[in-house]
């Protein structure tokens, strides 16, 4: 078993490349084993691609003129279970049964409907023998944001804010206040590049006039989302710049103006955050970095609709102003972050 989560630790690291870049797809790895080596490996590099298993495989087929029989003789780990469906690329499972490997190790199984089981079923009807579960839980883990958007028809929801020393999220006269410094910035872009989307309220849009981009750090720029119920804020901000794709939840009108999608919502008075987080489902969002303000934050977390809380704390005080939000959950982690201090919740 210590063998078997050497190389299933392997697929991990491997999948965790593709991180930012798979979505709505799974993070996933694979390596072909031959006597105690790796003799191919990959992961699944970018949505609409090549999967995990099949640039493994093919690393095996450019290397070695026989191929066919080192494979016919390989075990192939892979962090989640092979689709059996044709998606945007054939099924894996196939490709498996066709280079005839004798094993497969898999870390978990797969949520989706359309491969739940097929897989390993369809692996193990052509006579090639599956164990499942290995490093089964780190394997869940690194493709949370995955589940979750199957399991429970929403985004992974990661809460972030600031607050000072004395448990203040901003002034109370609407002028900006940076709480953190250089390196709790980067850290937070960095965060941007590896989600789906960040979203505002009105009131940040307002004040602070974000572009909520990745400019320091690296990954793709994630979908901008904005709570705007009456349509007020100016066109010229930053959020409206067409950069990338932004949509404006509000009680207004539906309608597509370049990269801008405004999406009225029917009721603007209750399960607000529920409409709002299965329009970014049906929008394919996978995960969602809900940056604020005070109240946005307030409105998920009395909904209980958090997965992730990451919580910054500066050196300043500001004696009075906003309070910042409150949450409850289990403590995974504190962390230093330059000379602030980052806290992560986990919602149990």
């Amino acid at each position: 078993m210590v063998q078997h989560e050497k190389y299933m630790q392997r697929c991990l690291e491997l999948a965790e490349s593709g991180k930012g870049y798979v979505s709505p797809n799974p993070m996933v790895g694979a390596v072909v084993v031959y006597e105690g080596n790796i003799i191919g490996e990959g992961y699944h590099q970018k949505y609409g691609e090549a999967h995990a298993e099949v640039n493994a495989i093919n690393q095996v087929i450019n290397k070695f003129p026989d191929f066919d029989v080192l494979l016919s003789k390989s075990t192939i780990y892979v962090s989640l279970e092979p689709c059996a469906h044709y998606g945007k690329t054939p099924p894996c499972a196939d490709l498996i049964i066709k280079n005839r490997l004798s094993k497969v190790m898999v870390g978990c199984r797969d949520p989706f409907a359309q491969v739940d089981g097929k897989g390993i079923e369809k692996l193990q009807a052509a006579g090639i023998e599956v164990i499942t579960g290995i490093l089964e839980k780190e394997c869940q883990w690194l493709n949370r944001r995955f589940f979750t958007r199957v399991q429970k028809q929403r985004p992974y929801i990661i809460l972030k804010w600031a607050q000072t020393k004395d448990g203040f999220f901003a002034p109370d006269d609407n002028s900006q206040f940076w709480i953190t410094g250089d390196e709790s910035r980067r850290l937070v872009h960095q965060w941007r590049g590896e989600e789906d989307a960040v979203l505002v309220g009105k009131n940040t849009a307002a004040i602070d006039n974000p572009q909520l981009n990745v400019r320091y750090g690296q990954g793709r720029a994630p979908k901008r989302v904005v709570i705007d119920r009456r349509l007020e804020l100016s066109s010229k901000l930053n959020l409206f710049d067409q950069s990338v794709e932004t949509l404006i939840f509000n009680e207004v009108k539906m309608d597509v103006d370049g990269k801008n999608k405004y999406i009225a919502l029917e009721d603007f008075e209750r399960y607000v955050p529920q409409y709002i987080l299965f329009q970014l489902y049906l929008q394919d969002v996978q995960s969602v970095i809900i940056e604020g303000g005070a109240h946005t934050l307030n409105t998920f977390i009395e909904a209980g609709l958090w997965d992730e809380a990451r919580i910054f704390t500066g050196c300043g005080e500001l004696k009075s102003g906003i309070r910042a939000p409150s949450v409850a959950g289990k403590n995974t982690g504190e962390y230093s972050s330059g000379n602030d201090k980052l806290l992560i919740l986990m919602n149990e």
